[in-house]
């Protein structure tokens, strides 16, 4: 899986909001100075997640951007998904909806496989869940063979 810096960032941008102690708006240029991303692309992002129900923005002096809901009901994969569309297709068509013929008939089943792993992680892990460090036991458990950590 190739992961977009548009979709890094969106995370993380989400993942800050998720982390504040307080229920205030946090401005964008804030968001953007915490996390290292440049706030010309972070206003587009965040707009989307607006778009999406993920984030809420109010204006003023005191406005800026908050989760739409509660933390622990956001998960990585709406972030996403919000951002950059469904986790996983193959030339743009969901895995599903392929089909193949002769030798390569069962590609389909794999491609809907990873989608499946995808979301095993994905829909798993919550913004709050990043934002606390504390991640379910079972994406620990995948982490903990050392050929996760081998490039490949």
């Amino acid at each position: 899986m190739r992961v977009s810096a548009k979709a890094d960032y969106a995370l993380r941008a989400a993942v800050e909001l998720a982390a504040r102690e307080d229920d205030r708006p946090l401005k964008g240029e804030l968001i953007a100075q915490a996390q290292g991303i440049p706030l010309r692309f972070l206003e587009n992002i965040l707009g989307e997640l607006r778009t999406a129900g993920i984030l809420d923005s109010r204006r003023g002096a005191e406005g800026g951007y908050l989760l739409a809901r509660p933390a622990a009901e956001i998960s990585l994969g709406d972030v996403i998904r919000a951002v950059d569309g469904p986790l996983a297709n193959v030339t743009g068509a969901r895995p599903e909806a392929l089909e193949y013929s002769g030798s390569s008939a069962s590609l389909r089943e794999v491609w809907v496989a990873v989608r499946s792993s995808l979301r095993e992680v994905l829909d798993e892990v919550t913004l709050a869940d990043v934002a606390s460090g504390s991640l379910p036991p079972k994406v620990l458990r995948m982490t903990e063979s050392p050929d996760a950590w081998q490039p490949r």
